[in-house]
């Protein structure tokens, strides 16, 4: 057999699986989907599949083509990787939302447990990862008592380079390694990933003479993990990038089909939209790994930021969007899922399932005396949570709560790289059903704008006057 083929039969053998039959009525009773409500949507279908293709076509989906046009891209970053990492034992990411979350699901998934515990020689000879996403100042100078400025990079991430977060982390950082290591070593220690031509860290990068990388232009922060802002942070800790991109276009031909069925992005989208008409407004994640654990952050941001939005493309006051909820099975088998079972039936539950674990761990056979014990012994623990994955399911399902179920046949970088492009053509699906913009965030631009004019940034006058006039704070109501 051919290389092409053994490559075919092994990308065949990591599909990820996609099952909603507890999303369905025959399965759930009156709380599920009838077949027949998803054939009721055929035109509405139709036309977002159109929208989602002329989109795609004119460049209005820009993160849709990242697994085939970055070639460049990744050899530059894997050169890059090549000749800096043994010069530095730490690489501290300086981004927050997008430029955070996936970095931080990705190094999660794919590398041990307790990464930066390990010798840096167990770890490949790549640094330590460490993400600032946060201005509790607290964090930062705590990670100054534990990391070494002269074996430290730092990598700074903001396509606008007006992040007043990232950005003011960066100035700190900056005057510090010029304290100590003068201008022209302090270069070797920051890398920028930003705009090719706009934005504040562009000139800066280029005048202070930084290695810098670029985010594709039409390409937003909470669809960027397949750009430099993922791509780099998981390179240096030696994961395979070119794998995640493969990963991303396998799912992108599956998102392709106009058969719904067989269409888990559009499916996905559209059981979501039915449920949200039906006043479904929350989305749980649960992932029974927890090397899956932060894919239930990144998704969080990308759902609620991208369908949370309070008109429609008509100018229509709609406030659409479901909560997202963040999950860990069994973990909160003990916490959540109380609610879940006998609560309202106001949630979709998204269980993420793994085939096959990294590794296996059997339970001795002791304590056969005492039945509620004996029972585990001589089983593993893979066995166990699978089973607790199953039981929850059927809990749900036996309490008519709608659930679906998404399964990797293990965690690697071409399964990774399919569940986030799922989830990302599935946002952007729902967008087209919920005729809203999926791609903007004038909630969050809202509240970036008001502390500019707190802060007395110059131009935020207007806003300045608009915070002054709000209502003083009555006593009455602290206590």
């Amino acid at each position: 057999m051919s290389k092409i083929f053994e490559q075919k039969d092994w990308q065949e053998s990591m599909k990820l699986r996609f099952d909603f039959n507890n999303m369905m009525t025959a399965y759930v009773g009156e709380n599920g989907i009838n077949e027949s409500e998803i054939a009721d949507l055929e035109a509405q279908i139709e036309k977002a599949e159109k929208a989602m293709v002329e989109k795609r076509t004119n460049g209005g989906m820009d993160w849709r083509e990242l697994p085939y046009n970055q070639a460049e891209v990744v050899s530059d970053i894997k050169s890059y990787v090549e000749s800096v990492k043994d010069d530095f034992d730490a690489f501290v990411v300086l981004g927050i939302g997008g430029s955070a979350l996936g970095p931080i699901a990705v190094q999660q998934a794919i590398n041990h447990p307790y990464y930066n515990e390990l010798s840096k020689e167990k770890r490949g000879g790549y640094p330590k990862l460490y993400v600032m996403d946060n201005v509790d100042p607290e964090k930062l100078v705590s990670l100054f008592n534990i990391i070494d400025l002269d074996k430290t990079l730092f990598n700074v991430i903001t396509k606008s380079g007006s992040t007043s977060e990232t950005m003011s982390q960066f100035m700190i950082i900056k005057e510090m390694l010029e304290e100590k290591l003068g201008k022209e070593e302090s270069k070797k220690h920051i890398v920028c990933t930003t705009d090719v031509k706009n934005g504040n860290l562009r000139p800066i990068a280029d005048t202070e003479g930084y290695k810098s990388f670029v985010i594709p232009a039409g390409v937003g922060g909470r669809f960027s993990e397949l750009t430099p802002v993922g791509l780099l942070p998981a390179a240096m800790c030696g994961i395979d990038i070119e794998e995640l991109l493969a990963g991303a276009a396998y799912m992108d031909e599956m998102c392709k089909t106009d058969n719904t069925f067989k269409n888990p992005a559009s499916m996905y989208a559209i059981l979501n939209y039915i449920s949200m008409k039906k006043g479904k407004n929350i989305s749980v994640i649960m992932p029974y790994a927890d090397s899956l654990k932060y894919i239930g952050d990144w998704y969080a941001q990308l759902w609620a930021e991208s369908l949370g939005k309070k008109y429609d493309n008509d100018k229509n006051v709609v406030n659409s969007g479901q909560t997202p909820v963040r999950a860990l099975g069994a973990t909160d088998q003990h916490s959540q899922v109380q609610l879940y079972s006998e609560g309202p039936k106001d949630k979709v539950i998204v269980f993420v399932g793994v085939d096959k674990y990294k590794t296996s761990l059997d339970i001795p056979k002791i304590y056969g005396d005492i039945p509620s014990l004996g029972f585990l012994g001589g089983e593993t623990h893979n066995k166990l949570i699978k089973t607790e994955q199953m039981a929850t399911e059927y809990a749900l399902l036996k309490s008519g709560q709608t659930n679906m179920t998404i399964t990797l046949p293990e965690v690697n970088e071409f399964t990774l790289g399919q569940i986030l492009y799922l989830f990302e053509v599935a946002t952007g699906f729902a967008g087209e059903l919920l005729n809203i913009n999926a791609f903007d965030q004038p909630g969050v631009e809202e509240g970036k704008n008001a502390t500019y004019a707190m802060f007395g940034r110059p131009g935020y006058d207007e806003k300045k006057a608009e915070l002054d006039k709000r209502p003083a704070k009555n006593d009455k109501y602290i206590i």
